[in-house]
C-alpha cells in the first residue's frame, strides 16, 4: 500500500520527507507483526535482540556491556533487559573471571527453545518480504545501509 493511502496524507512536501515517513511507518508495521510473533513467549522485542545477542555468541558467553553496544535499539538498557530474562530463566548470569565488574550472559536451554522455536515461526513472516525479487532485497539493503553512512 502506498504511504499516501495508508496514512490519509495525500502531500509531502518533499521526496526526502515522503521517505522518512515511509521508513518510519514501516518499521513500526513491521514491529507490529513481530510482536505478535513474540506476545505468546512473552518477549518485548529488546529481550528478544537480547537473546538473538547473546545466541550469535555461543558457545561464548557476552558481557553486558557488548549486548549493549549491539543493540539495535540503542536506547534499551540491556543490564535490566537481561535481568528480566535472567527471572524467566531464559539466559545466565555470570561474574567475568578476567573483570569482577563484568558481567557474562549466556543462554539457557530453555533460552534456546524459545530462540529455535521462534526461529521456525519467524522464516513464516520472513516470506512476506519475498514479494521483492533477491536483488530487489540486496538493492534495498544496501540503500538502507546508505542512508546510515554516519555510524
Amino acid at each position: 500500500m502506498r504511504i499516501e493511502k495508508a496514512i490519509k496524507q495525500n502531500k509531502f512536501t518533499s521526496e526526502y520527507q515522503k521517505l522518512t515517513v515511509n521508513i518510519a511507518y514501516t518499521n513500526s508495521y513491521i514491529t507490529q507483526i513481530l510482536s505478535r510473533y513474540l506476545k505468546p513467549y512473552d518477549l518485548t522485542m529488546q529481550q528478544f535482540n537480547v537473546l538473538r545477542i547473546v545466541r550469535g555468541n555461543t558457545p561464548n558467553p557476552v558481557s553486558i556491556n557488548a549486548i549493549g553496544e549491539r543493540m539495535i535499539d540503542k536506547m534499551s538498557n540491556a543490564s535490566r533487559l537481561v535481568d528480566k530474562l535472567h527471572k524467566k530463566e531464559l539466559v545466565m548470569r555470570e561474574k567475568c573471571e578476567r573483570d569482577k565488574r563484568q558481567v557474562d550472559v549466556s543462554l539457557t536451554e530453555k533460552g534456546s527453545e524459545v530462540l529455535s522455536a521462534l526461529d521456525q515461526e519467524l522464516s513464516e513472516f520472513d516470506k512476506n518480504f519475498h514479494i521483492l525479487n533477491i536483488d530487489e532485497a540486496i538493492m534495498l539493503n544496501k540503500l538502507l545501509d546508505k542512508l546510515r553512512t554516519d555510524e
